[in-house]
């Protein structure tokens, strides 16, 4: 078997299972499940139609590279969203099965350990898992930067020695953060660009939450976007995206990639020999669900209403800061963070997400510990009906 299996660690949701194992949930109260990032809005319509009406497509093989059709609508969503006029659609654009297969498989043809050094993948902490097993499965390791409410989850860079930043290779930035929210601005894109053009290594710009935010006016800053703005190339640069959170099907399993053609270059034929094309009928509500965004402000209104109807209940009992953007409620926890989850399912039958389940110890701690994400997922009324539970429990400890 691999060696590197072994370095992995479980995941946080197999660690919830187990951290709930010997508890019994309140029998009074239904279920509200509040831990898992998966969207519950409805699927719009018109994407399964395409979906189904496209069926046809089964009978013949996909290219990895996708349709040009595919190609030439992400490059247009590209351009409206954030003023991406110069996208190669056949160079600098390529669909991919999800982010989350991409983010893995992307560091699978970064990573190079053939020069004399274990290779370093930095990440946030907290972070997303794909990425510390990306790394290790890579041949890599990964280092962990703390993202801290003190530090308005601002990277600190000092925490890598000089020796260690010779050896990064690959960085990954969560923007949106999960579980956090925070967005990076464009100095932190500044001071991220500087340290790779020192260092030659690669940033893989996570942005699956991008079109989850609160003000119509001002959408996330992209790591593109950011380029363009200070007035550089997309080189060692890609962005991964999805249409599991922005358009709520997350069964599809569509996402996309773009940004530096040579890397796009090297990435495509690993995805080649990986086995990675989309299906046909897939490709075609892709199109469809990439080409409309009145559907998108709609899924935006909804979590702006629950985020409006929580916040205020539960800032009563614990901090529980309105993020960047997103739909996780990162909350400071007034117990271990653990024992609240547990506590909080046997009394309220809520189950929320500990964070230290979502972290690594780095310098020092544990920068999840105290915490719990919330995923303000389910429909309105239940996520009311879990703030007030919350609410409860908190204010009884």
């Amino acid at each position: 078997m691999n060696p590197h299996l072994s370095k992995l660690q479980p995941y946080p949701f197999e660690k919830l299972r187990q951290l709930f194992a010997n508890v019994t949930p309140n029998p009074r109260l239904r279920e509200i499940r509040l831990s898992i990032g998966e969207p519950q809005h409805a699927t719009p319509a018109f994407i399964k139609d395409a979906l189904t009406a496209s069926l046809a497509g089964l009978a013949s093989y996909p290219t990895t590279l996708g349709s040009a059709d595919l190609r030439r609508s992400l490059a247009a969503w590209l351009a409206r969203r954030y003023g991406l006029h110069e996208i190669d659609a056949e160079t600098q654009v390529m669909p991919v099965n999800g982010s989350r297969e991409a983010l893995f498989a992307f560091a699978q043809t970064v990573i190079d350990p053939s020069r004399g050094y274990t290779p370093l993948v930095v990440s946030p902490n907290p972070f997303y898992q794909i990425y510390e097993g990306a790394a290790y499965l890579a041949g890599a390791e990964p280092r962990f930067l703390n993202t801290l409410p003190e530090n308005d989850y601002a990277f600190d860079f000092s925490a890598l020695s000089e020796a260690e930043w010779q050896r990064v290779q690959l960085f990954y930035v969560c923007s949106p953060g999960n579980p956090t929210g925070k967005v990076l601005g464009l100095d932190d894109w500044r001071q991220l660009f500087a340290l790779a053009d020192r260092y030659g290594f690669v940033i893989a710009s996570d942005e699956c939450y991008s079109e989850i935010f609160f003000d119509e006016a001002a959408p996330p800053l992209g790591c593109l976007q950011a380029a363009s703005l200070l007035g550089r190339g997309f080189e060692r640069l890609v962005m991964f995206s999805s249409l599991s959170k922005r358009s709520n099907v997350p069964g599809m399993r569509s996402g996309f990639v773009a940004g530096d053609a040579a890397t796009l270059k090297a990435f495509l034929l690993y995805r080649t020999y990986h086995g990675s094309a989309m299906n046909p009928a897939v490709q075609a509500a892709s199109v469809a669900a990439w080409s409309d965004e009145a559907h998108v402000v709609d899924n935006r209104r909804q979590y702006v209403q629950k985020f409006a109807a929580v916040t205020p209940r539960l800032r009563e009992v614990l901090p529980a800061a309105l993020p960047d953007a997103g739909f996780y409620l990162w909350a400071r926890t007034p117990i271990d963070d653990g024992q609240f989850a547990r506590a909080l399912l046997a009394d309220y039958n809520v189950v929320v997400l500990p964070g230290s389940t979502l972290a690594r110890s780095a310098q020092g701690i544990n920068p999840g510990a105290g915490f719990v994400r919330i995923a303000l997922v389910a429909p309105l009324a239940d996520c009311v009906e879990a703030a007030e539970r919350i609410h409860s429990f908190v204010a009884k400890l």
